[in-house]
């Protein structure tokens, strides 16, 4: 526990010593009443599920140190924060510093991850009730700091954090890094067909031609969420899942009963689009929903055929955002193959702390390094995207 000023900021091993109403106060105020959430990841419901089902917590290398900040006998801010003892599951990597950190003599791990979990998708990181933001950001980046000092981390990692926190982090003195996605913007196309006439001709020809194959597999496409998901679809989603993460990563990062769980307490805000041969899935893809964005996450299937996999993580998801009033649909990490298919690069940012000061100079300079390369790609490729130069250039 520490003091500061009169705001006293804690760490909390587990979710059950933080009311999930004082927690949703600060990661989504704009919930209350019921209205969905902008950020779905941050919620109490989503985070205890990945506890819950043991997906994060002893023997993961997620162990939880929760911040709040309180003031006045409530929480005004909050952070997801974990003890790493490695760097799996965060897609903004720093392997390379692991290796170097630890060929000078030094222990990377553990370290400190303000994150969530196995979760590429911008969100804020410094969770604060309404106006509270300045003194609430300080106070967990102040928090944050202490433990990593005090038990002698080499290292904190804000990451995935927005834009604005960035700028206030590296005013704070962390350093700032950025990052590339793909996203799909909804620039008040009404419908698919009006997303397809912003393309090129040789692209909406593309796109077309794709869609019509991946519909073509032998069965039906079907998109599910709330009480049409039913306990027996996650039995398949496991199985597209665990196909998925061994080919990725080795080893699944959740476990069988998040998906239980999930369908318990996240089932409302989770998409199931799901390719049929009768009965039975043979294809899926997990988004999950916000307010304004449609967030796509996990992809598998049991049968390859041509152009599903596009179909239902790409094309579906748009079809799904315009019919729902998500303005964007964010596609997962990584991906230059998503700029075809209408989804353009954009700027992801994390923030840094190293604790040994020769290795932060060094990695400062790395990283202002990456940053004008990151810049200067997603500039070219902006340029090569699939839209229409001009109004006048051809529809087919």
């Amino acid at each position: 526990m520490t003091e500061t000023s009169d705001i006293t900021i804690r760490a909390h091993g587990d979710l059950s010593g933080i009311a999930a109403g004082e927690w949703d106060s600060c990661a989504c105020p704009e919930a209350v009443g019921g209205a969905r959430p902008e950020d779905p990841f941050t919620t109490y419901r989503f985070l205890k599920a990945l506890e819950d089902s043991g997906s994060v917590g002893p023997g993961t290398g997620w162990q939880a140190q929760y911040l709040t900040a309180e003031q006045g006998g409530q929480i005004i801010a909050c952070a997801p924060l974990y003890a790493k003892s490695h760097s799996q599951g965060e897609y903004i990597f720093d392997h390379g510093w692991a290796d170097a950190y630890q060929r000078a003599g030094g222990r990377y791990y553990p370290k400190l991850q303000m994150a969530v979990p196995f979760t590429p998708v911008t969100g804020r990181r410094f969770l604060t009730r309404p106006g509270h933001e300045q003194s609430g950001r300080a106070a967990l980046v102040q928090g944050a700091l202490q433990i990593a000092e005090q038990n002698a981390l080499s290292s904190l990692h804000i990451t995935f954090c927005t834009g604005a926190e960035a700028e206030a982090g590296a005013a704070m003195g962390l350093m700032r890094r950025t990052g590339q996605q793909f996203h799909w913007f909804d620039a008040g196309y009404g419908d698919f067909d009006g997303f397809l006439a912003a393309l090129s001709a040789r692209k909406r020809k593309n796109i077309r031609k794709e869609r019509r194959v991946a519909q073509e597999f032998g069965g039906q496409i079907v998109q599910l969420t709330g009480d049409d998901i039913r306990p027996e679809h996650w039995d398949a989603v496991w199985e597209f899942y665990q196909d998925t993460g061994a080919r990725k990563w080795g080893t699944p990062y959740l476990t069988r009963e998040f998906f239980e769980i999930a369908h318990d307490t996240l089932r409302d805000d989770i998409l199931l689009i799901l390719a049929m041969d009768g009965a039975q899935p043979v294809a899926g893809a997990v988004n999950l929903i916000g307010a304004s964005a449609l967030y796509g996450r996990y992809w598998g299937c049991i049968e390859d055929h041509p152009c599903l996999h596009f179909e239902l993580c790409y094309y579906q998801a748009i079809d799904f955002a315009l019919a729902n009033g998500q303005v964007r649909v964010e596609a997962g990490a990584q991906g230059e193959h998503k700029l075809a298919r209408g989804y353009l690069p954009v700027a992801t940012h994390s923030l840094h702390w190293m604790r040994d000061a020769g290795f932060a100079d060094a990695v400062a300079q790395y990283l202002r390094a990456e940053g004008a390369a990151v810049e200067e790609d997603i500039e070219i490729l902006t340029s090569f995207g699939p839209f229409r130069k001009t109004p006048k250039e051809d529809h087919e």
